[in-house]
């Protein structure tokens, strides 16, 4: 790669968002130095717990029509796929409420899942491409995907969420009995019905992936700052520097990739967005794991269930709570519980199973839409809030963010994901005065 000839950009948050990222900005010329406190493709990211699915169907949001009628049970119930921590609800209740509110109608589920299902697009294509392209291509596997479910009757149901995907060109076949069974041995006979994804894919090992990509831009000449974000210096309503706990880092633009804790920079910036952590959780079977050629989710239990390099990963759970907070280590036996439910085989000693387990905080927006695209302040750029589609929405973002901050038309309709939707009226007001020093708390995602 040639000596950087474009702008000077600070990357804040090191997760798969921000080195996706900084490899787009270093292709098209720029300087580029990441402000990342932890390792690459550490526990510390939301990327490293990642179910490692590579999904085109995870374009139809959460919250979903008839969601409502459920939080009652999710408060009660300390086993379900969601749940909310009762000590917790006073804070969240604001978020819950807009939460619910984007998914009440068909019309605003069928919004979202257009966004999103052009922000996936080609999404196993393209990381099979970013692989490649930082010399890891083995990370990058494209077999396909099955969604399960126990009989016909349980796919109908979902009938409006597989409309939005086929809307959004998610191809898929359907298997039922012994084609099912002959695509995931040692597979549960209580699941007899599945919907095969041709063009999904998995990671192999998501923080080894973050991690090839940090390194390949390193050797690329990235720089590494090795501190917490604290705030930005600007002037004349442009950034001029991120400033952290070791010392600004001059720059000509930032891109905050902070993960659920891009909101302090959000903050200094001007602007808000109603995020809360979307608490997630996987366990790996790290002995006597079954080969898993393709990766399945069975859709009762909200579970993604992946052959990895390290072993057979369980990842799941939706949890509301404070980032904060302790992790609940039970909602990790419940995925261990579902592991043997879906492959019995493995039940025959399940004492002597040994997992490894995972808990971390992925940043969700109430409306269920990442927020990719300009800040108030001048040079910022953001590109966060992807919940538990992280990782399969990295290439595509990176994109965005690499477009934007060259002033290239985009590769596809940014205004879903402004952060001027959460603004009164939805205008874009001035940016913060002359000279000012804009201070927050964050840490690289």
């Amino acid at each position: 790669m040639t000596e950087a000839t474009g702008r000077h950009i600070a990357v804040i948050g090191g997760g798969i968002m921000g080195v996706s990222a900084a490899e787009a900005l270093l292709r098209d010329g720029h300087k580029v130095t990441m402000i990342e406190p932890g390792t690459f493709g550490g526990p510390q990211a939301a990327s490293f717990g990642n179910g490692a699915f590579l999904s085109p169907a995870s374009n139809t949001p959460v919250s979903m029509p008839g969601l409502w009628a459920k939080v009652p049970g999710y408060l009660r119930e300390r086993e379900g796929p969601l749940t909310i921590r009762w000590a917790h609800l006073p804070r969240l209740a604001p978020w819950l409420l807009r939460f619910l509110a984007a998914g009440w109608t068909e019309a605003r589920v069928t919004r979202t899942a257009a966004a999103l299902g052009a922000l996936l697009d080609d999404a196993a294509g393209r990381h099979s491409a970013l692989a490649a392209r930082v010399g890891a291509p083995d990370l990058i596997r494209r077999e396909g995907l099955i969604y399960l479910y126990r009989d016909r009757a349980a796919y109908e149901a979902e009938a409006l969420a597989w409309r939005l995907r086929r809307d959004a060109g998610v191809r898929a076949d359907l298997l039922e009995g012994e084609a099912l069974a002959a695509r995931v041995p040692g597979l549960s006979p209580d699941y007899r019905f599945g919907v095969l994804l041709h063009d999904g894919g998995h990671c192999t090992e998501p923080g080894a992936y973050v991690a090839a990509i940090a390194d390949w831009c390193l050797a690329q000449g990235m720089s590494h700052v090795g501190a917490r974000a604290i705030g930005l210096r600007t002037e004349g309503g442009h950034v001029r520097a991120v400033r952290t706990e070791t010392g600004d880092v001059p720059c000509d633009g930032a891109v905050v990739t902070a993960g659920v804790h891009s909101s302090a920079l959000v903050r200094a910036c001007g602007d808000r967005v109603p995020m809360e952590a979307e608490r997630g959780y996987h366990i790996e079977l790290t002995e006597g794991a079954p080969d898993l050629p393709t990766p399945v989710m069975p859709q009762d239990l909200k579970v993604a269930i992946t052959r990895t390099r390290t072993g057979l990963r369980v990842a799941g759970q939706v949890e509301l709570a404070s980032t904060s907070t302790a992790p609940d280590w039970r909602r990790a036996d419940l995925l261990r519980r579902a592991l043997l439910e879906c492959f019995p085989g493995l039940a025959s000693d399940p004492d002597a199973l040994t997992v490894t387990r995972w808990q971390g905080n992925r940043p969700s927006p109430a409306d269920g839409v990442p927020v990719i695209g300009p800040a108030r302040v001048g040079g910022v750029t953001y590109a966060f809030g992807h919940g538990h589609f992280g990782l399969v929405a990295a290439p595509m973002t990176a994109a965005l963010v690499a477009d934007m901050v060259a002033g290239r038309a985009p590769a596809i309709d940014p205004a879903p994901f402004s952060v001027a939707r959460f603004r009164r009226g939805g205008r874009t007001r001035r940016s913060p005065a002359h000279h000012t020093r804009a201070t927050a708390t964050a840490h690289g995602g």
